[in-house]
């Protein structure tokens, strides 16, 4: 099945956001494109602000003139929902309730042709259950577009129970050749990425609610150390926290309650006063004018050690062993011990967080997983209250020694990017063992849609096939509520890991 050919005409109905940028998604594409909405005057002014985007683009360079008449020649506000009946595809953008749309697409099932695609742009309901109302499910799908969408490359192409998969197909190609990169993917709550992304809010939210870290530290640990481009305050600020609470209220009920995706205390309190973000002013960060930026924690200037001893190669952190020489102190190597951690001059001793808490040791303190040590700008070091000042001191000395921010954040298991990568991969791994969609989609959703500097998947492979399983299996046995138990798709992973170097 092949997409749907340009002089198909496409509909949107609903002309918020989302529908307006669909809908310019589908006309600069070459479809000629009806503008629907049940408000009267809306779709004219949807076609207007549209048109107006597109002039802008022509002066920026990026639209030709001749392409932006042609554009302007094909889009037409329609004024009564009959005005799509000749329309190959049909999408919707209104309002995220079942009853709402159910109620669409049985006015529409009884104007478009048997041939018609019918497509929901929904982000929280079931496709199953808004395709339930029609009496031809089949031709049903969803096509989860991205805020822009004009810009956003990443559309979901979500297949209900009912589905067909002519029907899945040729959604998936029309979106190709509208210039975006689709993934195929099962009707399951939150589809990829907004079932995958939980544990990137809800880790930062369980670090801030254990009193472990305020949100502008923890920001920067996940932005300078994991490399992900914001960190989850300033994400969920820039969402809306409602948006976002909202999101993973849904997901959480979808699933039963899984306390894997339970919402956060912390983040309900921030909607109930109102302090919803960017939008109102006031989020986690305070964005009125004038404002004082809030700073994260960063350590004051340290000793250096003289040398450190490595035991063991680091395992993920291993890279650390150069980057300590160059900076010019000495690494001593004990052969005969096959650890994983520097002891520093002192006595203490320094790991990569592991599951464990620094309380359950003596004198050791914990730094984070970093995407790139070399890289890394920040690092975060976890200690118990009873460290001594000279390990500790050794610690921050050592990584500020290699160019590093250092914030010393509580003791909490698992600390702030290893925790978060361990969850996302353990999801990834449990989505694709339940047929949601393929490792390498899954990779793209995240990449593309949240713009992780990596896919779930591509983590897993960089940091050792049993990296996170043991990971949340020290976590859990700390945490036996369920939240970080390990999911058997994940042990399935790292036992087989185990059972072929055993025998090789």
């Amino acid at each position: 099945m092949t997409a749907l050919d340009l002089s198909s005409p496409v509909a949107v109905v609903g002309t918020g956001t989302m529908g307006q940028g669909i809908a310019q998604v589908a006309l600069v594409a070459g479809h000629p494109v009806r503008l629907y909405d049940a408000a009267p005057g809306r779709a004219r002014e949807a076609a207007d602000a549209i048109l107006t985007r597109l002039d802008r683009l022509v002066e920026k360079g990026r639209l030709d003139g001749a392409e932006r008449d042609a554009a302007r020649s094909r889009l037409l506000p329609a004024e009564d929902l009959a005005e799509l009946a000749d329309c190959a595809l049909v999408a919707e953008a209104v309002l995220e309730r079942l009853d709402v749309k159910q109620q669409l697409f049985r006015e529409l099932e009884e104007l478009v042709d048997d041939d018609c695609l019918l497509a929901t742009n929904t982000s929280s309901l079931s496709v199953t259950a808004i395709g339930g109302a029609l009496r031809n499910a089949g031709r049903f799908v969803g096509l989860h577009f991205f805020n822009p969408a004009p810009l956003m490359p990443l559309v979901e192409v979500v297949s209900g129970f009912a589905t067909d998969v002519t029907s899945a197909t040729r959604a998936y190609e029309t979106a190709r050749s509208w210039g975006k990169t689709p993934v195929a993917c099962a009707d399951t709550p939150g589809f990829i990425v907004n079932r995958i992304a939980r544990p990137f809010y809800a880790e930062a939210l369980a670090v801030y609610e254990a009193q472990a870290a305020d949100p502008a530290t923890i920001d920067a640990i996940l932005r300078e150390s994991g490399g992900f481009r914001m960190g989850a305050f300033e994400l969920t600020d820039l969402i809306g926290q409602d948006v976002n609470e909202s999101v993973t209220h849904s997901v959480w009920e979808s699933f039963f309650r899984d306390v894997r995706f339970t919402p956060s205390l912390a983040q309900r309190r921030l909607v109930e006063s109102g302090r919803l973000g960017r939008k109102s002013g006031q989020g986690w960060y305070d964005y009125a004018e004038g404002a004082e930026r809030a700073e994260p924690h960063t350590a004051e200037k340290a000793q250096p050690p003289a040398y450190v001893v490595a035991e063991g190669d680091l395992g993920p952190a291993s890279e650390l062993l150069a980057l300590i020489r160059e900076a010019g102190i000495t690494v001593r190597e004990d052969e005969e011990d096959h650890g994983t951690r520097l002891v520093l001059p002192g006595g203490g001793q320094l790991a990569l967080t592991d599951g464990q808490t620094a309380v359950e040791l003596r004198d050791v303190v914990y730094f984070d997983l970093a995407l790139d040590y070399r890289k890394a700008t920040r690092i975060a070091l976890s200690a118990s209250q009873d460290i001594s000042s000279k390990t500790l001191e050794e610690a921050v000395g050592l990584f500020q020694a290699l160019g590093k921010d250092v914030s010393v954040i509580g003791d909490v298991p698992g600390m702030v990017v290893a925790r978060t990568v361990a969850r996302i991969v353990d999801l990834a791994h449990d989505a694709v063992a339940k047929g949601v969609a393929t490792e390498e989609d899954i990779d793209t959703a995240m990449r593309l849609g949240v713009n992780y500097p990596l896919g779930p998947f591509e983590w897993s492979r960089k940091l050792g096939r049993s990296w996170a399983y043991d990971l949340l299996d020290d976590l859990h046995l700390r945490d036996p509520s369920g939240r970080y138990a390990p999911s058997l798709a994940l042990y399935r992973h790292a036992y087989a890991s185990e059972k072929r170097e055993g025998t090789s």
